[in-house]
């Protein structure tokens, strides 16, 4: 708390000497310097949020997982809290533009007027990385889906590998006496080999038709 109060004391004694002509009223200074220490710390966390992004964005390209929603999740609830802090003092410091308060004078309301465009550029690039989220979200379930998509392709060729196996080992399971090669010494090196050609030639089909 003394840092945080010696960071602000520090921060007004520099920003008197440069505007101390400029404001008739110490008050008056006093709340302007308050209004814009509080908006330049609105730029850090939003700088800060926007590295968090950049971090997320790069590991959801690359592996997606549970933790990556729950920190998207996180993010979004932390860029909502932000607008809601901006908000307020947007409307404060344009109520006082527009009030035209005699306390404010000519050659005062331009700082103010300096510190509420700062005020539009934050909540702009707060509603940014909003949208940024969004499309982070969009990323992560995209990638999701392709990862899925591969792994029912996989699934599906394997299935297709082991068709004719389990064909083959079917028609031969069946009770009957009298079957081709049944009795013939060669019939099961036949069906195993059966078994091993057709999927190797279905393989070689799909590699050539590039599915996969």
């Amino acid at each position: 708390m003394f840092n945080v109060f010696l960071c602000f004391t520090n921060y007004v004694g520099h920003r008197y000497r440069c505007l101390a002509s400029a404001c008739n009223h110490i008050y008056i200074f006093l709340f302007y310097s308050l209004i814009d220490l509080i908006v330049d710390n609105y730029y850090l966390v939003i700088e800060k949020l926007g590295d968090r992004i950049e971090i997320l964005e790069e590991e959801i390209v690359r592996q997606p997982n549970n933790k990556s929603l729950a920190k998207i999740n996180q993010l979004r609830k932390e860029m909502i809290v932000l607008k809601r802090s901006i908000a307020p003092v947007r409307e404060m410091v344009g109520g006082i533009l527009r009030s035209e308060s005699d306390l404010i004078e000519e050659r005062t309301e331009k700082y103010f007027k300096d510190v509420y465009d700062h005020i539009v550029q934050a909540t702009d690039l707060a509603e940014n990385y909003r949208d940024m989220m969004m499309n982070l979200q969009d990323l992560y379930l995209s990638n999701v889906n392709l990862k899925l998509n591969e792994v029912m392709k996989v699934m599906a060729i394997v299935t297709c590998l082991m068709a004719p196996a389990t064909v083959i080992g079917g028609i031969f399971g069946m009770n009957f006496d009298v079957m081709p090669w049944l009795h013939n010494s060669t019939g099961f090196f036949f069906a195993v080999a059966v078994m091993l050609i057709v999927p190797i030639v279905m393989l070689i089909i799909f590699r050539k038709r590039g599915w996969f």
